[in-house]
């Protein structure tokens, strides 16, 4: 089957409460939908969202590279030449990395179509059902305290705490509010979002595993270019340690492996540029004996559920961070994953299983 044609729709929906992190606060979840469509009229959906500081790309800039870029090279090509197609796609243009991973998903979603099976099978089949954390934006800490109390008493087990925003001792406060309010049966995990330099991260890690505080992991602790100072960090700490943004695509993870800089990986479909190479990223640590988590970022649940289908078709993804459909006012998407609490689970509709996308609430750019 050849790809007929390519559309784009911008939307947006607000978020219930704000979500804020050491780099920014996010109060809309805005995104690039991509409907690529087949001869036979088969629909294949993707979405991008904006993420500026960790991307570098906009709305603007994501819908003019799948018009202006993706689109030609595209057009007319036969979508079962799986190997030739994607990798046309990542070199299309440099970086631009949402805007491919958009356009990728609708594909992996028009292949899971063609081959008549739900994607997470058709990419390997592993699990059936996933838990994702939930995330406690960076706050007072009394605030945040409260915050992760109600995410536990909605049935959630482990929490994504944000830290590196302002001082350390403040973060260890925040840390321990949290610990005392949801008690030793949670897990918790900490993303810095390159809040701290090497010194600061390993000091305060060590803080907390002097406290005993029951931390499952650190991520991204420094700056995303600081390897040597990430490498620094896993070295002289216990906890582990996750690269996030330290790591876009195969060459960024080989070389976190290759030098043991963390002890675990974060991938991103909107880092790597898609589900294609995200799967050669977990192939990758897995070779090396490290674990991969698949995280998100603020996505409605198309992009979530090309996600999850990415990650239940993986032995090696041991932690999954898909929360962000819950954070929103309004769910533009019927089918796709579904939540019980904390537990994601899939439909039995072919590709992503997304029965309808409402595009109402097209934005203008």
């Amino acid at each position: 089957m050849r790809i007929q044609s390519i559309e784009t729709y911008p939307i947006a929906v607000p978020l219930h409460t704000p979500f804020k992190t050491a780099l920014r606060t996010v109060t809309v979840a805005e995104s690039i939908y991509v409907k690529v469509i087949g001869e036979d009229g088969t629909e294949g959906w993707g979405e991008a969202p904006p993420t500026v500081v960790i991307t570098g790309e906009s709305l603007t800039s994501i819908d003019h590279t799948i018009k202006k870029i993706i689109t030609p090279v595209l057009i007319g090509k036969d979508i079962t030449y799986r190997e030739d197609l994607f990798e046309k796609l990542q070199g299309c243009c440099i970086g631009n990395t949402s805007a491919k991973a958009a356009v990728d998903i609708a594909l992996h979603d028009l292949l899971g179509k063609i081959y008549q099976l739900p994607l997470y099978q058709l990419l390997g089949g592993s699990k059936s059902e996933l838990e994702t954390d939930y995330t406690v934006s960076v706050n007072d800490p009394e605030e945040m305290a409260e915050d992760a109390a109600r995410y536990v008493s909605n049935g959630f087990k482990v929490l994504k705490v944000k830290v590196g925003k302002d001082t350390i001792e403040k973060d260890i406060e925040r840390i321990q509010n949290i610990h005392k309010r949801v008690g030793e049966g949670v897990r918790i995990r900490l993303d810095a979002n390159q809040g701290w330099s090497p010194k600061e991260a390993i000091y305060a890690i060590r803080k907390m595993e002097d406290h005993h505080l029951p931390i499952e992991l650190v991520e991204q602790p420094v700056h995303a270019q600081n390897i040597e100072g990430m490498k620094q960090v896993t070295d002289h700490t216990y906890t582990p340690i996750m690269g996030d943004e330290s790591v876009f695509g195969p060459t960024d993870a080989r070389r976190i492996l290759e030098t043991r800089s963390a002890d675990l990986i974060n991938i991103k479909l909107m880092k790597s540029g898609g589900i294609h190479r995200a799967v050669k990223i977990n192939h990758l640590a897995e070779a090396y004996g490290v674990e991969c988590m698949v995280g998100s970022m603020i996505e409605t649940k198309l992009g979530i559920t090309a996600a999850a289908h990415f990650a239940a078709s993986q032995n090696n993804v041991t932690r999954v961070d898909f929360d962000a459909p819950l954070m929103l006012t309004d769910d533009p998407i019927h089918g796709g994953v579904q939540y019980d609490k904390s537990m994601l689970t899939f439909s039995k509709g072919f590709g992503l299983g997304i029965v309808n996308v409402n595009t109402e609430q097209t934005v203008k750019i």
